[in-house]
């Protein structure tokens, strides 16, 4: 007996046949997902090496952003520091723009390094221009950081949904209609061997009766 529940349809040789190109066309598609399924994998597995490099490299520089910052801290103090901070032109333009890879979309973080100017007060320490420079590194990488993170989740996402896909084509849809096919060849196989019976008996009738015939024909008169 079937362990997949059977696609009802009408046992003809005609839905076979149309059931034959289905299932084709399904092992088709299940090679094509398993494929995609494949180069997904490997992509994932590629971008977390990516993405744990990139989270250990940012945290090392935020690590010496904060000790930068602390030395102009100390140096300057926190008024000075505040002061120097005011109106300070940006050393980062960054742009978003929409990826694709693999049938997968993800914002992909375009960055461009300004010309760092200098700060005209008084007062500064060279531990200022340092926290500068470091925060900008640290900024340059949290958007890198940002953007695998963001294309690792959805690749895994879409990762997952094929590994799902697959498994449905492989361990239901396909083999469901691969026992409807049996069934229905059965089915026909059984209906043909009750024809050809048929056409037998009525052979062997029709023997019977011409060979009665021919003997009745044959009887000389009394």
């Amino acid at each position: 007996m079937s362990r997949h529940q059977l696609i009802k349809v009408p046992p003809t040789k005609n839905t076979l046949l149309e059931l034959k190109k289905q299932v084709r066309f399904l092992e088709d598609g299940h090679a094509l997902l398993e494929r995609k399924r494949e180069l997904l994998t490997r992509l994932v597995y590629e971008r977390v090496g990516e993405y744990q490099q990139l989270r250990s490299k940012t945290h090392a520089a935020i690590k010496s952003a904060y000790h930068w910052l602390g030395m102009a801290h100390l140096r300057m103090g926190s008024r000075a520091l505040q002061q120097a901070g005011l109106g300070i032109a940006p050393t980062l333009q960054i742009n978003i723009i929409p990826k694709r890879r693999m049938g997968v979309e993800y914002p992909a973080i375009s960055t461009e390094r300004l010309p760092m100017e200098p700060v005209g007060l008084l007062g500064t320490d060279t531990s200022f221009d340092e926290t500068r420079k470091e925060l900008t590194n640290t900024a340059l990488l949290l958007t890198r950081l940002g953007e695998s993170e963001m294309a690792l989740s959805r690749l895994m996402a879409e990762q997952r949904k094929a590994q799902k896909r697959v498994n449905a084509l492989k361990y239901n849809i396909i083999p469901r209609y691969r026992d409807t096919i049996r069934y229905i060849e059965s089915v026909l196989e059984e209906e043909e061997r009750n024809v050809l019976f048929q056409i037998k008996l009525l052979r062997g009738k029709e023997d019977e009766k011409n060979s009665v015939s021919g003997q009745e024909n044959g009887q000389p008169y009394p």
